[in-house]
């Protein structure tokens, strides 16, 4: 299935490709907590970016693996390029237009993050 997600204010859109039951992470770090967000990490094949590329700027911190994006107009985090899949993207569930039927959430212990990050590897193999 493909759904289609935006920023707040819509500048950036695009379409991320997976099941209709997909299992996503809440993780406890301080950027992933104050952002709220929720975890889909798939391959970079199954995500697509329609508009907005001007729009897209880039925080990044601490090991500068990560590449967290923001939309310049509204401040909302749609998608980045996670630390630990940097060959996928992270996609936010919450700012999909409509959600999988089917998501479990799993807890993510991201203040422990290099005791951990090995378990999301397998995320972004096509």
């Amino acid at each position: 299935m493909k759904y289609k997600g935006s920023c707040h204010c819509q500048a950036i859109t695009f379409t991320v490709e997976c099941p209709e039951a997909i299992e996503v992470e809440e993780c406890n770090c301080s950027i992933c907590t104050k952002a709220g967000f929720l975890h889909l990490i798939v391959p970079k094949s199954k995500f697509t970016l329609l508009s907005g590329e001007k729009f897209i700027t880039t925080y990044t911190f601490n090991s500068n693996v990560a590449k967290h994006t923001f939309c310049k107009v509204c401040g909302s985090k749609p998608f980045y390029t996670p630390r630990s899949n940097p060959d996928g993207i992270d996609v936010n569930v919450r700012c999909l237009d409509e959600k999988p039927p089917r998501i479990h959430v799993t807890a993510f212990d991201g203040k422990n993050w290099e005791k951990n990050a090995g378990s999301l590897k397998h995320k972004s193999i096509e």
